[in-house]
């Protein structure tokens, strides 16, 4: 019988082969066949993975060449008009990237992850219709290997939920044309076997979801579950509980619920709603968000408990959410220290922790082999060496943050910007950038040369003074009155910092999709931390010394720092939190004291940190804002704080990005408009922002004309005074040849904006 089960599986490849494959596809260096071909190798390869460690149920259309949003739009024919004329690949990453005539689809936060998912463009006069081809197609392509696979599909819900209506109006308006594409789909997936899977993805069913929304769910899956006796469906929820939506579908014909038990336990207050129906759960409780090794004895414990509520022979073991959002295999990791080492589990080594815990639950553990039990010793053992290894606690740390009485900067912002104006005096519309230029293949070797031990310390700084230089040269020939030094020395905004502090530590090939071919290889939190030595002092104040333009400072913020690593799970998270902002503020103090005016401490990540359900949003909002002010408490009243935020929609935090008090923010508004800004002007905001003029994640060069609109459209809403000139991100993924027009464009639309 089949009892384990994986959501979804990582894309990208152990060695990153699609990111490199699409990259060399898009510079025109590879047939996109040449790219079909890996992508059929990657498939293969992940599938076996999952066959080999024992799993049941092994997804397939979970693979995407982009996004899997992006491909549900393709499949239901939500192709923007923009596109319609372009043809297959071509239209598919003009939609995800942009290209010379069209910008790009807006991109968003997959929930309160690091993914970004591709925002469904949707309207009432356009007409649907269903492209099967690529779910028909995987499924297939698993067969002929052997492999009878699940297919992952996003749900219609979700779907519409997370889209955008762009002749205004509710995106649930559009079911009616939506839902029967749906029903289509299921018709021709029920033809392709005697019994198929079909995994429905619902997540936005863990949010607190208003009546209308809670009101769709049973006709809609009264429906899609009644397609074909010969479909078995799952809707699958994840990273919160599904609290009201559980009720309403127990009384729908689906075949099974999953429920994530590791981020929503509350989920166990709904399992006799389940236990009480005919349906199957899915029971996630191995972390699919975490790369810490199962406690296979505490999660044993649990499905106990599950089980005393649930009859045994309707639970299926799973992942508490597709594995995307870790890393895919630990055999890479050869410079790791061991004992840390021992202690994590990547998604390949959480197959068999599925399968393990799948067949002690089911069938005991006097049903092991001599090297199950081996596995299962050892992952007793690994735990018990973490709880009391003495690389986890500091007593100095913790005495330090608990003894911590300044909270907050000196002076209000009304009287700290007069102070600010008249020392900096930089004028309005001011023009900077968000921190980061191009990472060249040249800086990336002389960096990877310099850990690798190939050149020494001399060599490698001169190397990326010699990259500072170029850096500050460009920006004052462009003339941008802001300068910053590029951090060629960061080979990421979040792992710069976590090799540099206590605590921290990171992996040699711990790669995650962040979006389309964009990987980030996220640190991990294993103890307390401290600051040992300044971190960017000595980089910052040489870029100081080549220009007498500003030279802004640039940190990543204490919430960033967790919600972009991997965490410790033995310590509450605010804990955490709150010594990331402590190590922080000694590095702010030093910047100031050696002359740096202007620090910007980044949180583009606060607000995908936020809770899923709001009545868990005031805590995290409480300690997010708390370290936020802690990290730039030391700060003088003349030292101007900057923040960035990434793809934040504020109408419901604005009182707390507020409350966090810096003195000027950046955001990213390229591809929504001025939209964004309006909220800042309804509640009367302050404090200076910079919205994002330009998209930096198309690789197109906006006009000078396309920026002077856009300028004049944040002018609606906002006076000259209050307005920083920016593009929306860093440009540590752009190409030079891409970044000096599309800064010199800014520089030059700012200018005509200035002359009127």
């Amino acid at each position: 019988m089949s009892k384990t089960y994986v959501v979804g599986f990582p894309r990208i490849g152990e060695q990153r082969e699609l990111k490199k494959a699409l990259e060399s596809y898009w510079a025109k260096e590879l047939a996109f066949d040449e790219v079909a071909k890996v992508a059929s190798v990657l498939k293969e390869r992940h599938w076996r993975y999952q066959q080999d460690a024992g799993v049941d149920y092994i997804s397939s259309n979970d693979f995407s060449f982009y996004d899997t949003m992006l491909d549900t739009a393709v499949m239901l024919g939500a192709v923007p008009k923009r596109f319609r004329a372009l043809k297959k690949e071509e239209q598919y990453f003009a939609m995800a990237r942009g290209n010379d005539h069209a910008a790009a689809m807006e991109m968003t936060k997959w929930f309160n992850t690091n993914y970004h998912y591709i925002v469904p463009e949707l309207s009432m006069n356009d007409t649907y219709c269903l492209d099967a081809a690529k779910v028909i197609g995987e499924y297939q392509e698993a067969k002929v290997l052997g492999i009878k696979t699940k297919i992952n599909l996003i749900g219609p819900i979700t779907f519409l939920a997370l889209s955008k209506r762009i002749d205004g109006g509710d995106t649930f308006e559009l079911l009616h044309k939506i839902l029967p594409i749906y029903e289509r789909l299921l018709e021709e997936i029920a033809l392709l076997d005697d019994e198929v899977v079909v995994q429905i993805d619902e997540p936005v069913f863990v949010r607190d979801n208003a009546p209308k929304v809670l009101s769709l769910i049973k006709p809609v899956y009264e429906k899609l579950a009644s397609v074909s006796s010969v479909l078995k469906v799952i809707v699958m929820t994840y990273f919160e509980h599904a609290g009201e939506a559980l009720k309403i579908l127990v009384h729908t014909p689906v075949w099974g619920i999953g429920l994530d038990f590791v981020h929503g336990k509350e989920n166990l207050a709904g399992l006799g709603q389940i236990a009480n129906s005919d349906k199957h759960l899915i029971a996630g409780i191995v972390d699919g968000r975490n790369i810490w090794k199962n406690d296979m004895d505490a999660t044993l414990t649990l499905l106990e408990e599950i089980s005393t509520i649930m009859p045994k022979e309707r639970m299926i073991v799973s992942t508490s959410c597709s594995l995307l959002h870790v890393p895919l295999t630990l055999k890479y990791e050869a410079s790791m220290n061991e004992e840390i080492k021992n202690w994590l589990s990547y998604a390949v080594e959480k197959l068999d922790e599925v399968t393990m815990i799948g067949k002690i639950f089911f069938e005991g553990k006097s049903s092991l082999s001599a090297q199950e039990q081996q596995f299962y010793t050892d992952n007793q053992k690994a735990n018990e060496n973490r709880r009391h290894s003495t690389m986890i606690h500091d007593n100095q740390v913790e005495q330090r943050v608990g003894s911590i009485t300044k909270f907050q900067r000196d002076g209000l912002y009304e009287e700290r910007i007069k102070i600010q104006r008249e020392k900096l005096n930089y004028p309005d519309l001011a023009t900077t950038t968000i921190g980061s230029f191009p990472q060249t293949a040249e800086v990336r070797k002389s960096r990877g040369d310099y850990k690798q031990g190939r050149i020494g310390k001399e060599a490698y700084e001169a190397h990326m003074k010699a990259y500072i230089d170029h850096c500050v040269a460009i920006q004052e020939k462009i003339g941008l009155d802001v300068l910053v030094h590029g951090e060629p020395e960061r080979n990421d905004m979040v792992e710069y910092f976590a090799e540099l502090l206590k605590g921290f530590g990171f992996s040699q090939n711990g790669w995650v999709q962040s979006y389309g071919s964009r990987c980030v290889k996220p640190p991990f939190i294993y103890g307390d931390i401290s600051r040992p030595k300044p971190m960017t002092v000595e980089w910052i104040t040489y870029a100081q010394s080549r220009t007498d333009r500003i030279m802004k400072g640039m940190l990543t913020g204490p919430v960033t720092m967790l919600n972009w690593s991997f965490v410790r799970d033995d310590k509450p998270r605010d804990e955490v939190s709150k010594q990331i902002a402590v190590a922080l503020s000694d590095e702010v103090n030093d910047l100031q004291n050696a002359g740096i005016q202007i620090i910007q401490v980044d949180e583009a990540a606060f607000k995908e940190g936020y809770p899923l359900r709001k009545e868990k949003s005031e805590a995290y909002e409480s300690w997010a804002v708390r370290d936020f002010k802690l990290s730039v408490a030391q700060a003088y009243p003349a030292t101007q704080i900057h923040t960035h935020m990434c793809y934040s929609q504020f109408n419901d935090i604005i009182h707390t990005i507020e409350a966090m008090d810096a003195d000027v923010i950046s955001i990213e508004t390229a591809r929504s408009g001025n939209q964004l800004l309006k909220i800042f002007k309804e509640v009367g905001y302050k404090q200076e922002i910079g919205p994002g003029i330009y998209d930096i994640h198309s690789p197109r060069i906006p006009s000078v004309e396309e920026i002077v609109t856009q300028i004049r459209l944040l002018l609606e809403v906002l006076p000259k005074e209050q307005l920083w000139i920016n593009p929306d991100c860093g440009l540590k993924t752009r190409k030079w040849e891409e970044v000096e027009p599309s800064l010199l464009h800014m520089v030059q639309a700012v200018e005509q904006v200035r002359a009127f």
